[in-house]
């Protein structure tokens, strides 16, 4: 695809200023709806719980947001690869930053930029804060000031202070290097390590592969100024003075033969194919300056092809990025009261990212892996993915733990069952719900076409969909029009090139498109006129017969027009799957308090207790493809036989026959809604439901009550809609209304990539290289 710097840089910003300036807004966790509300939260009985802490400042944790609120603070001296831009330059990072801890882990963040260039005054404001939060992110402070910025309110503050750039980078590379070496099958203490870069991210990686086991004897640390040596004097601090060797080398090239790891943490082009030609059997080359690495993976392989490689890059297997650790980090932390994060908290971390790596992946695909070339754990999956949903789960309670064994909780955990209960709810919420199924789309990316490619709508989501690398796009449109629209809109995508493009009016295809439409619709009141007209004006039809004909792997329309008509064509074309009886439309609601699926919103006006049943055996083969186990309620204004209606009856009996066809999946009915979602509210009317915790698949007793909780959801909950997802099609084909975003043709494209995957048996040709 063309380059799109200056694009992405112009979406960049009109994302970061609307709808809203900014990533963050505060809201309230409490209700404030009237005079008693007000009384508790402020005036007079706010009281209460001022005076609760001052007798006992424990209860702080439990009467305020302290106990899950971190702060994120930078003085902007070394902000990420832009340099010391200064404070209020540094704030959108920060604000990312805070995204990052809500959306990985559930914590809220205050993002505070100070105008503080001394050590002194970076100490003093911040060891002030100690009252207002439960932990301290320092971030993007250049070294080596950074040190003894840490080390001074480490000594002086009673919370957890941890700086990301120095630690989440060493814990990452400490978990790579673990698997590396247990690949190699050479001990830790006996490896030759080689760096280049001694900033504050590759002394912190040092600093903690010697509390790992490496001989600080067996380091040789590289600058700007070449090796760090016994007598240098210039470029040099007491935290570097550590690692200066006795010896009359001085530079990178000399170092490097036998080397067991390279950890490169400076610039592009630093270590060149001689050098790694020269490094010890199986190297770990870590080279993770970003975004052009100290050398390429394909350069190394061409001259070492025993190497293990990670880069700093999203683009590549084994990404050292420090999403990986730090929010769950904090979330054990601050779990457990901690007073700090110390080294035995940190190793905690690395062993259970290390082997993270190491277990079979829950879904090799899923975990964004390439399935035919890794398999689980080997030179391809030394370090977890970024989208794996198990870090949480693995990372935060062995942190917790360590944290308990070394003394510094202050609010033991007393299950840890219960513990990796709540861990496991808030992993399956609201924007992790896409996650496993854009990682299954870029693993193995299809083609999918688009009935309305003159949509701009369209447009945006398909610079998005080459950005991520999730499909072969093909255009349904006009070329002059669509042109038109793509230089409008300031994209950089270009027919023919990024995506392929179906003219209407002049497709050399025009008259075999014709011939298959009278082929497979002749039946169905389809006359050769007729399909001469409708393959020239109706772009439905067209992707349906594309997808039809094998030259799209799945199809998506519906920006345009009345839902039933786009189904009428995709009826015609398309046909249903073997043994299922008519389609059905299933939409997925993501909620702030989680995902929820609704079924059927709108094909089926009064479905029959079987086709209910149906309905909800094809949706929970959707379900699993979020990586989420479904489980099914089947809703009626009746609660178990409380009410017998004609209605509940009918849930009921669907209920029946559900789980006589399918009892390997969990579901329950008639029950009302808060009964479905609310396991409390469900044990006091049946203690023995066969369901358990909350349903996450909603089976409504009809059209209208499916398509009215889904609008009131969509308004009141302020969910994201994503579908509606059509079930029961013979191929993928998906129709969404005219409300859709781009955000949510991005959506449907990656739902759509990971059915037509699976219908494939998951073995698409590579598109892209």
């Amino acid at each position: 695809m063309a380059s799109n710097s200056e694009d992405l840089q112009s979406q960049a910003l009109a994302y970061h200023r609307s709808p809203r300036p900014g990533k963050l807004e505060v809201h309230a966790s409490k209700p404030l709806a009237n005079q008693r509300d007000l009384a508790l939260a402020y005036t007079p009985g706010v009281a209460a719980a001022c005076n609760a802490i001052a007798a006992d400042p424990s209860q702080a944790a439990d009467l305020t947001v302290r106990g899950n609120l971190v702060a994120v603070v930078t003085n902007g001296t070394a902000v990420l690869g832009l340099g010391n831009i200064g404070p209020l330059a540094s704030k959108p990072v920060m604000e990312g930053k805070a995204v990052l801890f809500k959306k990985f882990a559930d914590i809220d963040v205050f993002d505070i930029e100070i105008a503080a260039d001394t050590i002194e005054r970076v100490v003093e404001t911040v060891a002030a804060l100690e009252p207002t939060f439960g932990g301290i992110n320092l971030e993007d402070i250049k070294g080596p000031e950074c040190f003894e910025i840490e080390a001074q309110l480490k000594e002086r503050m009673k919370i957890p202070v941890f700086h990301d750039d120095q630690h989440g980078t060493a814990i990452i590379v400490g978990a790579a290097v673990k698997n590396a070496l247990l690949l190699k099958g050479k001990d830790i203490g006996d490896v030759k390590i080689v760096t280049a870069g001694a900033g504050a991210a590759a002394l912190a990686c040092l600093n903690l592969l010697v509390s790992l086991g490496a001989k600080r004897e067996n380091i040789w640390v590289c600058d700007l100024e070449g090796l760090v040596y016994e007598g240098r004097n210039v470029l040099m601090d007491r935290w570097k003075e550590v690692y200066a060797q006795k010896t009359d080398k001085r530079t990178l090239a000399e170092v490097i033969p036998g080397a067991d790891v390279f950890l490169g943490l400076s610039g592009p082009k630093v270590l060149t194919p001689e050098m790694v030609q020269q490094m010890a059997e199986k190297p770990l080359v870590m080279a993770l300056a970003n975004p052009t690495p100290e050398i390429m993976p394909d350069e190394v392989r061409k001259v070492r092809p025993d190497a293990l490689i990670c880069t700093g890059r999203s683009d590549f297997p084994n990404q050292v990025n420090n999403v990986l650790c730090f929010p769950y980090i904090f979330r054990g932390a601050l779990d457990v009261g901690a007073t700090a994060i110390n080294e035995a908290m940190k190793i905690a971390a690395v062993d259970a990212i290390a082997q993270l790596a190491r277990d079979p992946p829950a879904d090799p695909v899923a975990a964004g892996l390439d399935t035919d070339e890794v398999l689980g754990f080997g030179a391809g999956s030394l370090i977890p993915s970024p989208f794996d949903p198990r870090l949480i789960l693995r990372i935060a309670p062995a942190v917790a733990m360590a944290a308990m064994d070394s003394g510094v909780a202050t609010r033991p955990i007393t299950s840890f069952d219960d513990y990796y209960a709540q861990l496991e709810r808030f992993a399956f919420r609201s924007g992790l719900v896409m996650k496993p199924v854009f990682a299954k789309a870029k693993a193995q990316p299809v083609r999918v076409i688009y009935a309305e490619g003159e949509d701009e709508r369209v447009l945006h989501a398909v610079q998005t969909i080459l950005e991520e690398k999730l499909a072969r796009p093909i255009l349904v449109g006009r070329p002059s029009v669509v042109e038109a629209r793509i230089k409008r809109s300031g994209l950089s995508i270009k027919p023919g090139e990024d995506f392929d493009l179906i003219n209407p009016q002049d497709d050399p295809r025009y008259r075999s498109y014709v011939q298959s439409y009278v082929d497979i619709a002749g039946r169905s009141g389809v006359t050769p006129a007729a399909a001469r007209t409708v393959v020239r004006t109706n772009s439905t039809v067209i992707a349906a017969l594309a997808v039809a004909r094998g030259e799209a792997d799945a199809m998506i329309c519906g920006l345009d027009g009345r839902y039933m008509n786009h189904l009428r064509h995709v009826r015609d074309v398309i046909g249903l799957l073997p043994g299922v009886s008519d389609y059905a439309a299933l939409a997925l609601m993501i909620t702030s308090k989680g995902a929820i699926f609704l079924a059927d919103t709108q094909v089926r006006p009064n479905p029959t207790a079987e086709e209910l049943a149906e309905v909800a055996a094809l949706a929970a083969v959707h379900v699993q493809r979020f990586n989420i186990k479904p489980k099914i309620a089947f809703l009626s204004h009746s609660d178990f036989g409380s009410y017998p209606t004609e209605s509940s009856a009918k849930m009921r009996r669907a209920t029946a026959l559900l789980a006589e066809r399918h009892p390997e999946i969990e579901s329950d009915g008639e029950m009302q809604g808060d009964s479905a979602l609310v396991q409390s509210a469900r044990e006091m009317i049946l203690p023995h439901s066969r369901l358990e915790g909350g349903a996450n698949v909603l089976i409504m007793p009809n059209l209208d009550s499916a398509n009215i909780a889904y609008q009131m959801i969509k308004v009141l909950a302020d969910a994201l809609p994503v579908g509606p997802i059509l079930v029961g099609p013979a191929r993928p084909a998906h129709i969404l209304t005219p409300s859709v975003t781009s955000r949510g043709i991005l959506n449907m494209t990656a739902v759509a990539v990971v059915e037509a995957q699976e219908r494939a048996g998951r073995h698409q040709r590579t598109l892209f290289a």
